[in-house]
Order: structure tokens, then C-alpha cells, then sequence
């Protein structure tokens, strides 16, 4: 190998007739009887070499047999194209070298799937052959950005006083809402660790121990049902600060997103972020994550449909609805297929009407008197043209289906502007929800989420009323970060654990070191996670969290190009003991 005086994308016309070497994999080459062009790549560009009979003193059938994907070493004169051959969208285009000697370091098997192009190629083999997508400009960028969200990170939390710390990754297994990873222990036989689903008790006992400013880049573990935006191995900025009230997380959380979106991406986020409750988050929007680069709000329409003749309306919970903007456009069949797309999410059905010539028309409009209409016309601001959706059912139903076709009705009319970056917070999220399948109330957050102070009452006489100080930062229809005022009352901590339906030994045996730890002097003291994999996903502008994760898992957790997971031997086992049961 010849040592490499220049990377790919290093050469500019002031380099002209300077002897160079560069080192890079083969992206293209094309052919042209005694003269050969070669795109030599490595991770910083590209760069045009070219192989010349007439001056190449090698052996020239061997540059014909170089291939896609073939790994050189060259060596050569820098000299410029002439005008008509130079490329405008390289940043190299106006040079290139003639090559006067090469090595082939490493010749390419032949390619499973072209890499000048991700969609020619199914995502599985893709995955498959990870280390040959990640090659891709895209995913490399997309690296880079991640890489830059790092550095930005340190860098902010250093320079306001906040200590990284690293915290166990084998640790006690504690049910925080999903399923752990259980890790059998050889030494403690019939004992278990679990990967972290989150350093979140770690890092309260650290505010316990008077490291009042806490941050890491941490990989978390949770076993549960994936989704195209989630993994079971992910990466958070996990931050924990003492002394504090939700002022003060606000204030340095929005100071950390700015900071990361103008370091890596040039984006200027918004001075300060809007905040809104979640129950207001949930009427307007149907979501407790809205995406806030549309409008499409939420009306209610109980009062209207009331005093309507529609009956079928006349017995549910909540009716509420979506005006749609040009609406008249859409045809029973569109119509169809977006009453199939709310039934998934359990609405019995979509009713509707159009505005036309200052009547409605079609639908369910024939229910609606003159006088009605007029009104709602008037006090829903319903314009010629517009279309209203209506949904009634019992509100979880209702606002959780108008949320999704919201959603839906955004990206069939093109409503998303995908260069705007809307920040919300959503605070006062609830205490509790209950679990009807299990009968008993599951923490909304986290076990550790501290009530309003106002509400702290209401955990003795109406818990599901109690709001809590639970918030998470919002952006675009995604939730990139999530925490809490903790509890740092033993008396008021050990209540919502009874709340949750642990007993005082189920409590001590789950959580013991952690409700001994606040009987110490507990400081006050409140966090937060950013979904890293998530904030990297907006930064990078992809909708699929694997384009930027270098190694990541399919949604049946399962890597494709290590076949993890995988069979162990009974070697293995035995010494664990543990006795793996077949599926009958």
C-alpha cells in the first residue's frame, strides 16, 4: 500500500500537477477503449482517476479487470478536466489524477445490491449486509451527524457544570414498564441481572450523593413490542439535576437542543418553547406529541350534534371533528378509505358533510337544519369548500382516532414542511392511568414522578385526578425527550407504590436501596432523557431509526447480518443452569 498523501474528497485545482496518493474503494468505472475513468471513494468523496494507455506503464489489460467495490491504492499526477468534462456536484469535479502506478489492495466478491442506489434493494438483505449499505453517502452522513450530536452534547453539558458518570450495565431488575433483558449469572447460580431499561435510580442516588449536575450517553435495553421508530437497544442523553424546579430543566434542556440542532445542522430553533398541558395537547391535537407544522386542530362538536337529528351521535361520550381545507375534492372512495383507517384505531365509523355554496351537503348534512348549519358555519369558521370529519365515541376513542387521521389527512394533502422544526413541551401529564385487563393503576411516566404539590392530596381520595410533574419535549409528531420532578419524599414515594399495587415487601424487595437512599437527606432533584437514536433521526431528516444507527435490529429484534439472537451451546447452559423448555 502506498501511504496516502490526500483523502478522496482533499483534491481543488491548486493541487494541479502535484504527485499525489490516494487510497479509496472503486464506486464507478466506465470504460472508453485505451482509457479507463475510475470514481475512487473513501468517506470524505470522491475523486476521478483515470488509467491512460499512453501514459500508464503497467500492465493495462490489468485496469480492466478492476471492478466495482475493489480497493486501490494509487498513485498519480493531479492535473484539471477540461471544461465540458467537469462536475459541478463533486466537490473534486474541476481535477482529476492520472494514475501512473496502482496496488489493488483487496478485490470485491460481486455485490448482492448496487450501492449507488438504497431503494433497489429490500431493507432485510440490505441489513443483511450492513457493513455494504453503510458505505452509502446517505448512511455515512447520517453517521457524521450522529457523531456531531455527540460532540455537541459533551460539550454543552461540560461547560455548564454537569459531570458525566457511568452507571451499572448489569444491575438489579426492576419493573420500570417494559420487560427487562435478563442476564443469567455463572457465579450467583439461579440468580438473573438485567440491562438497564434506563439509569434512572442510579441517577437519583447520584443527586443523593451530591452530584447536583448528572449526565450520560447511555444505551438502554427494553423487551418490548418494536415499532418502525423504536429499537431494543437505544441510545439516551440521560440528565439528572438537583436543587431544581421544571424552570430550570426547561430552561437548559431548550439551551442543549438549540445548541445541538445550530452545531450540527444549522437549524435556529426558537428562542424559547411553547409549552402546552397534556390535556390540552389531547383535545386540540388528539396526540401528546403534536406535530405543530400543521394545523388540522381538533372541534368539538357534541353541543352541535345534540341538537342535530343525527341519533347516532345523541348516546356517545364525545364527538369531535377535523375541518379539512378544499375538502370537496374528496370522493366516496377516499372517504371509504379513510373511515377503514380510523376503524384500526376502534371508531365505529367517519361521518362527514361538505360546505357548498354556503350549505352542507353530503353525508350526514340531511340531519343538520338551515339555522344549525349557519352556526356552525359561523363559530367552527367553515369556508365554501371545506370538508368536516366527525367521529363520536367515548373520548380515549375518539381523541386518539382523530389524532391518527389528523395525521393521515397532513401527508395526503402535503401539509408537512419538512425543513420546520415545531419544539413543544407537554407537562401536567396524569399521575396514574388505570389498567382495566390488569385492574389496577400503572404510573403514566415512571414509579419516581413527583405529584403537583397541589394534587398530593388526591392520592388518598382520587388518584386518577392527580396530575404530576411529568413532561416531555416534543417535536414534530415525535417524543425526543421525556422526565420528571422525582419524589424525593420516602412517605410520598412509598404511597405511590402502594398506588401501583406493590406491597411494602414487594416495594422494599423491587426499590429497597432506593427508598433507603432518600431517607438520607434526599435533595430535590429532577431529569430528563433525550431518545439520542430519535433527536439523531430529525437531525438527519429520515422517518426510519435504523438509517442512523450504525448496526441496528429489525422490529423483531434480530440482527440480520451477525444472526443474533442465536443458539448457545449445552456446555454453556450447564454451567448457568438453565434448561431451555421447547415450544410444544
Amino acid at each position: 500500500m502506498f501511504k496516502r498523501t490526500h483523502n478522496c474528497g482533499d483534491l481543488r485545482s491548486s493541487e494541479v500537477d502535484n504527485k499525489v496518493i490516494l487510497n479509496g474503494w472503486v464506486n464507478k468505472v466506465r470504460l472508453h477503449g485505451q482509457v479507463v475513468f475510475i470514481d475512487l471513494r473513501d468517506r470524505y468523496g470522491k475523486t476521478q482517476i483515470v488509467f491512460d494507455a499512453d501514459d500508464y506503464k503497467g500492465e493495462f489489460e490489468e485496469i480492466k479487470k478492476i471492478s466495482m467495490e475493489d480497493v486501490l491504492s494509487v498513485k498519480g499526477l493531479v492535473r484539471p478536466r477540461i471544461k465540458s468534462a467537469i462536475n459541478p456536484n463533486l466537490s473534486t469535479g474541476k481535477i482529476e489524477v492520472i494514475v501512473s502506478e496502482f496496488i489493488m489492495l483487496n478485490e470485491s466478491a460481486p455485490l448482492p445490491f448496487m450501492l449507488d442506489n438504497r431503494e433497489n434493494a429490500e431493507e432485510d438483505l440490505r441489513l443483511k449486509y450492513r457493513y455494504l449499505e453503510l458505505r452509502m453517502e446517505e448512511l455515512q452522513n447520517n453517521l457524521l451527524i450522529r457523531h456531531g450530536a455527540y460532540q455537541a452534547t459533551r460539550n454543552y453539558l461540560s461547560e455548564n457544570q454537569f459531570v458525566e458518570v457511568e452507571t451499572p450495565i448489569l444491575m438489579k431488575s426492576t419493573p420500570e414498564g417494559a420487560r427487562d433483558y435478563l442476564v443469567p449469572s455463572r457465579v450467583h447460580r439461579g440468580k438473573f441481572y438485567a440491562l438497564p431499561q434506563s439509569p434512572q435510580i442510579y441517577k437519583q442516588i447520584l443527586m443523593i450523593s451530591g452530584y447536583d449536575r448528572y449526565f450520560q450517553i447511555v444505551k438502554c435495553f427494553r423487551d418490548e413490542d418494536l415499532r418502525a421508530d423504536r429499537q431494543p437497544e437505544f441510545t439516551q442523553i440521560d440528565i439528572e439535576m438537583s436543587f431544581v424546579d421544571e424552570e430550570d430543566i426547561f430552561s437548559y434542556m431548550e439551551g442543549l437542543t438549540r445548541h445541538i440542532f445550530e452545531t450540527v445542522s444549522k437549524i435556529n430553533l426558537p428562542d424559547s418553547f411553547p409549552r402546552i398541558t397534556y390535556q390540552e395537547a389531547m383535545e386540540i391535537y388528539g396526540s401528546d406529541k403534536p406535530d405543530l407544522r400543521y394545523g388540522l386542530k381538533l372541534v368539538d362538536l357534541k353541543h352541535y350534534t345534540d341538537v342535530s337529528d343525527f341519533k347516532a351521535f345523541s348516546t356517545v361520550e364525545r364527538v369531535k371533528g377535523i375541518i379539512v381545507n378544499d375538502g370537496v375534492k374528496y370522493s366516496r372512495k377516499m372517504i371509504d378509505e379513510l373511515t377503514d383507517f380510523i376503524k384500526k384505531y376502534k371508531a365505529k365509523g367517519l361521518a362527514w358533510m361538505k360546505l357548498k355554496d354556503s350549505s352542507f351537503d353530503g353525508g350526514i348534512s340531511k340531519f343538520f337544519s338551515v339555522e344549525l348549519q349557519e352556526k356552525m358555519q359561523n363559530e367552527l369558521d367553515i369556508e365554501n369548500g371545506d370538508i368536516l370529519f366527525m367521529v363520536g365515541d367515548d373520548s380515549k376513542i375518539v381523541l386518539n382516532a382523530l389524532g391518527h387521521l389528523r395525521i393521515e389527512i397532513a401527508k395526503r394533502e402535503d401539509l408537512i414542511n419538512k425543513n420546520k422544526y415545531c419544539p413543544i413541551w407537554v407537562t401536567e401529564f396524569p399521575m396514574f392511568e388505570y389498567d382495566d385487563e390488569n385492574d389496577r393503576y400503572v404510573a403514566m411516566h415512571h414509579p419516581f414522578t413527583a405529584p403537583r404539590i397541589e394534587d398530593i392530596n388526591l392520592l388518598d381520595t382520587e388518584p386518577s385526578r392527580a396530575l404530576s410533574r411529568g413532561y416531555d419535549l416534543t417535536m414534530n409528531g415525535y417524543e425526543i425527550a421525556g422526565g420528571s420532578i422525582r419524589i424525593h419524599s420516602t412517605e410520598v414515594q412509598e404511597k405511590v407504590f402502594s398506588l401501583l399495587g406493590f406491597s411494602k415487601k414487594e416495594a422494599v424487595d423491587k426499590f429497597g436501596f432506593l427508598v433507603e437512599a432518600l431517607t438520607y437527606g434526599a435533595p430535590p432533584h429532577g431529569g430528563i432523557a433525550f431518545g439520542f437514536d430519535r433527536l439523531v433521526m430529525l437531525l438527519a431528516g429520515t422517518e426510519n431509526i435504523r438509517d442512523v444507527i450504525a448496526f441496528p435490529k429489525t422490529t423483531s429484534a434480530a440482527s440480520l447480518m451477525d444472526e443474533s439472537p442465536s443458539s448457545v451451546s449445552n456446555f454453556q447452559l450447564n454451567e448457568l443452569g438453565i434448561t431451555i423448555k421447547e415450544n410444544k
